[in-house]
């Protein structure tokens, strides 16, 4: 497959698919994109709808983000193989928001992180979502899946448990107290289902697991509701929790119609009345919305570089930033919640033959068919098989194996940092978690750089390029960046010369960097080193740094301070000093 290497410093629109018509693009890429398509809109039909559902919103919103931001992104983004649409990732964000704005206020705060993305893609900063430490990611994804996972519970249990709340420790709590009421039907038919989807991709058909469960499960609910009827127990379905009003008609389940434009701030709040746009509500869910656009800005990114992975290609990070947020002002306008490149899909898409963005496009081209002319057999899926299917979701998202494969093998800083965000996602909530873990990463890292950065004082005769100095001269050599982690510990040895010294030299070859904070600390050894009778020969800086102390006001002073390019040539200053 041809390479594509797209430049990093203009971000575009559409990227991903200019580079595959670039590349060229014929009838059988059109094929192996239209197969691709097919296979990733029936996974993406059912992930659609329960992930939905997990947020706390009907089903159709999912299947709506599916559809447009799903086809949007992928023409608009800068990657050739990202499938997009609403993922599990987002689940504990987005709960929480619609327990306290409603729908509307999810869908408004999808678009102010929509418009944060875009400006993130305009400003090039997609290159430094790579820089979040694999131990923060691997965390807090593990602890979303715990979340998801145990959000099931009353679906799969068929308990009565009421709405669930936003605080991990009080849902726990409630469905422990309500496990008297479970439902063996219930359990039954998601057991049932959760047995097909673990066994199912065993037997390697090109069936998508997902789609065999849920019918499966489906059917094994209609044939259960029939043989129950009248008795007044039955399995709950899409179509008896959810009620739908549209075009003056009312149904259960999903509504048979594409999804058409709304505003979503004439949708119902958190106590069913529309809300108020104003400044106090855009406000509130500025936070979130940031919180939003941060994940989606990961989640996408890393999506982006497992599927250059796969096929050997290359993306545009501040292109799909851009792609990503138009996707997601565009979706809220159409019912659709937030929208993010999904792994899973993505990977679906790629084994399936995917070519370029076209293939996601007919993902989203089938979702919509599926909403259109299948509506009335979406409504039959069992609550009780959707959570089924998202416990699959939670346990591949929780990458067990590596999880446990760090706690074994990692160092123990890298081992704190993953354990205290996996513990904040499911104890507090994911944006605290990854504020944290990039504070507990940057400190190590910073602590880390400073080990790496020492000062010492050395022999004259063995050191290359300089011959025996006088007791009067101390060579100094100092070794690694100079920054605020490490600029003082690196300096600090420098206060204690003899007091026979009257130059000091500091070998300076092996500094790559220094901050303010070291200029700052060189300042004041400087200073002092002049108040004692010091005088100071810097050696090998190089002309960026040279630049940053002449701006900082330091200059040479005849007899006090000056830069050399080699130990020779400060040598030769330093005797002429002392005669």
């Amino acid at each position: 497959m041809a390479r594509h290497r797209p430049s990093p410093t203009r971000p575009g629109i559409a990227v991903g698919l200019r580079a595959a018509w670039r590349d060229g693009y014929g009838l059988a890429d059109l094929r192996r994109d239209i197969l691709a398509g097919l296979t990733v809109g029936t996974v993406a039909v059912p992930l659609s709808m329960a992930l939905a559902i997990a947020t706390g919103v009907p089903p159709q919103h999912g299947l709506y983000t599916a559809i447009v931001a799903g086809a949007l992104i992928a023409l608009t983004g800068g990657s050739r193989f990202n499938v997009s649409g609403p993922t599990a990732a987002f689940v504990v964000i987005l709960f929480p928001i619609v327990q306290q704005y409603g729908l509307g206020g999810l869908l408004i705060a999808s678009m102010m992180a929509g418009a944060i993305l875009v400006v993130l893609g305009i400003t090039g900063m997609g290159r430094l979502i790579q820089y979040v430490p694999y131990p923060v990611v691997l965390g807090f994804t593990a602890g979303i899946a715990v979340v998801i996972a145990v959000l099931q519970l009353p679906d799969f249990l068929g308990l009565q448990v009421g709405q669930l709340g936003e605080h991990f420790v009080d849902n726990l709590g409630r469905i422990a107290v309500s496990l008297p009421t479970l439902d063996p039907l219930e359990l039954g038919i998601g057991a049932f289902t959760l047995g097909i989807l673990l066994l199912w991709p065993r037997l390697g058909l090109p069936i998508p697991a997902p789609l065999v469960g849920l019918v499966a499960g489906a059917l094994a609910a209609y044939g259960a509701n029939l043989w129950l009827a009248g008795s007044g127990a039955e399995v709950e379905t899409i179509a008896s929790r959810f009620i739908w009003t549209a075009e003056g008609e009312t149904g259960g389940g999903i509504p048979p119609i594409a999804p058409s434009l709304v505003a979503p701030w004439r949708l119902p709040g958190a106590d069913g009345e529309p809300l108020v746009l104003d400044f106090a509500l855009l406000s509130a869910l500025l936070g979130p919305a940031f919180a939003i656009a941060m994940l989606g800005a990961i989640e996408s990114l890393l999506c982006a570089v497992v599927s250059d992975g796969l096929t050997r290609t290359r993306h545009d990070p501040n292109a799909e930033l851009i792609g990503q947020g138009l996707g997601n002002i565009v979706a809220p306008l159409f019912g659709g919640i937030t929208a993010t490149a999904a792994i899973a899909r993505t990977a679906t898409s790629i084994r399936s033959g995917a070519r370029s963005p076209i293939a996601a496009v007919v993902h989203a081209l089938v979702v919509l068919l599926a909403v259109v002319a299948l509506a009335g057999l979406l409504g039959m899926v069992p609550m009780a098989a959707l959570a089924a299917l998202l416990f699959i979701v939670a346990w591949n998202m929780s990458e067990a194996r590596h999880f446990l494969h760090t706690l074994r093998s990692a160092p123990p800083g890298d081992v704190a940092i993953l354990l205290t965000c996996f513990t904040l996602t499911v104890l507090f909530d994911m944006v605290l978690a990854v504020g944290v873990g990039i504070g507990l990463a940057a400190a190590l890292f910073i602590r880390r750089m400073s080990l790496l950065t020492e000062t010492q004082r050395v022999d004259s005769g063995p050191h290359a390029g300089i011959d025996a100095l006088p007791g009067e001269v101390a060579l100094y050599d100092i070794d690694g960046p100079l920054f605020f982690g490490a600029a003082e510990k690196a300096l600090t040895s420098l206060h204690l010369v003899d007091p026979q010294v009257r130059v000091v030299i500091l070998d300076m070859h092996d500094v790559p960097s220094m901050d303010g904070t070291a200029i700052v600390a060189l300042q004041a050894l400087i200073e002092e080193m002049h108040r004692g009778g010091i005088s100071l020969v810097l050696v090998g800086l190089p002309t960026r740094i040279l630049v940053k102390l002449r701006r900082a006001g330091i200059r040479r002073t005849a007899g006090r301070l000056t830069w050399c390019r080699d130990l020779a040539h400060a040598r030769g200053v330093a005797l002429r000093w002392l005669a």
